[in-house]
């Protein structure tokens, strides 16, 4: 082997003794998994320069340093007793010797990382796997090998593909599916929340990083596991919205009619009308399921009875954040559809009367109110005679009074709302509306 690989083996050495060290003065677990034992034999003690062991030990320390940066955002117990001070010196020495990799001839960042993923992916992949719940060949459930291996190897691999897979950037986006993909998958098969969440995680970093086509080979198998995950308990239920969201709409944009829109939204729906005062679910899918409307556009019409149901619910809730949510998610609606076919008119024109009124004893009133007055101004401008009659009973309420005059400016407004929608397209040989702002 070259002197300057000599040299790297060196820098590694340096490098991890000081991390060692601070290691062997840390707290000791009461886990049944020592992080700590599983951290020690990854970093380089040997004095000696073995050239063979040279790639075996560049791919430890890093997957060490991968640990150990990646606890700064962890809550789980198996990684809560690192220091910031050691997460902080496994950050720079990676970065150190991943710039002295560059000068001897390597890649440095996210390079030396892309070049390590053929060799991790695969470990990890597997390590994950110990603990899940197997399937035996007839279909029923078995769960010996989470018995014989306990989950928290499972944790530790989780939290390390994320961080492996979220130092890609998008040069290397083909080679990140390809390697990443498959361990993803498995992380999100797998029975424990921590490790889902993980997998979550790095789905979405994927999916935001990549052009839709390098997912296509994948995309059934990565959609399918986001439907299975959307039963997902709450701690990572805002991670699967998320992800389900993000993926479907990457990659079935232009598609509105896509069986995959309606097997997402549909289960979203059915999870979150059996849990409709969980505050927690109601909250997240608000705040991600907008790109989904708009991916559906018009087709959204088929799916107003299980919707404005939830909307009817959550927009007298106590908080806030759900009332502005959802009034916001109604304006995107009306938008997009400009909600013709619907028996819901009458409806939504109560609700919001009577939710401009509760709103005085709100934080937000003003916020409220001023969503208030623009969902009806936009429905006066979509439905005319209907609103005109839906409104006939609030007209008089001099608690209402602030509302009248927008509503009389509609017709001078009309044209340039329309200008904004942009929002008239073909499909099927059929005039639809949907919105591109």
């Amino acid at each position: 082997m070259s002197k300057s690989s000599s040299d790297l083996y060196e820098l590694l050495l340096q490098l991890s003794e000081p991390i060692s060290e601070a290691l062997s003065k840390a707290p000791s677990q009461s886990t049944a998994v020592s992080v700590k034992s599983l951290l020690e034999p990854l970093l380089p003690r040997k004095p000696n320069f073995d050239g063979a062991n040279l790639r075996a030990s560049i791919r430890d320390f890093t997957l060490a340093c991968a640990l150990l940066s990646t606890s700064q955002s962890s809550a789980h117990e198996l990684l809560t007793w690192i220091p910031k001070h050691l997460a902080a010196a496994a950050d720079s020495a990676f970065l150190e010797f991943s710039r002295a990799y560059s000068d001897y001839g390597g890649k440095s960042g996210d390079g030396l990382v892309a070049e390590l993923m053929a060799e991790v992916m695969p470990v990890l992949k597997e390590r994950i796997k110990e603990s899940s719940i197997d399937k035996s060949a007839d279909g029923d459930e078995v769960s010996a090998a989470s018995a014989r291996v306990p989950v928290g190897f499972a944790v530790v691999a989780a939290y390390q593909f994320r961080w492996f897979v979220t130092q890609i950037d998008y040069s290397h986006s083909g080679k990140l599916c390809a390697l990443a993909v498959p361990c993803g998958l498995t992380a999100l098969d797998h029975w424990s929340p921590e490790v889902k969440g993980q997998g979550m995680i790095s789905f979405i970093h994927i999916v935001k990083s990549v052009d839709a086509a390098h997912l296509a080979w994948c995309q059934d198998a990565i959609l399918d596991a986001c439907r299975q995950n959307i039963a997902s308990s709450d701690e990572i239920w805002h991670l699967v919205v998320e992800m389900s969201v993000l993926v479907v709409t990457r990659t079935q944009q232009s598609d509105p009619r896509s069986a995959w829109f309606d097997k997402i939204l549909n289960e979203m729906l059915s999870h979150l009308e059996r849990q409709p005062r969980n505050k927690e679910r109601r909250v997240a899918w608000l705040r991600y399921v907008e790109p989904l409307f708009i991916g559906v556009g018009l087709v959204l019409l088929a799916h107003f009875r299980r919707i404005f149901p939830l909307f009817f619910k959550w927009i007298h809730a106590d908080d806030d954040e759900t009332v502005l949510l959802v009034l916001k998610q109604i304006e995107t609606v009306i938008k997009l559809t400009w909600i013709r076919n619907t028996p819901y008119v009458e409806r939504l024109v109560d609700e919001l009367a009577t939710l401009h009124k509760e709103a005085a004893l709100k934080r937000s009133r003003e916020e409220i109110r001023n969503l208030v007055s623009r969902i009806l101004i936009l429905l006066h401008q979509c439905k005319g005679l209907q609103f005109e009659e839906a409104w006939g009973k609030h007209r008089n309420d001099p608690n209402l009074a602030t509302i009248a005059p927008s509503l009389s400016e509609r017709r001078s407004t009309m044209s340039s709302v329309q200008n904004e929608m942009m929002c008239r397209y073909e499909y099927d040989g059929r005039a639809m509306f949907e919105c591109y702002q």
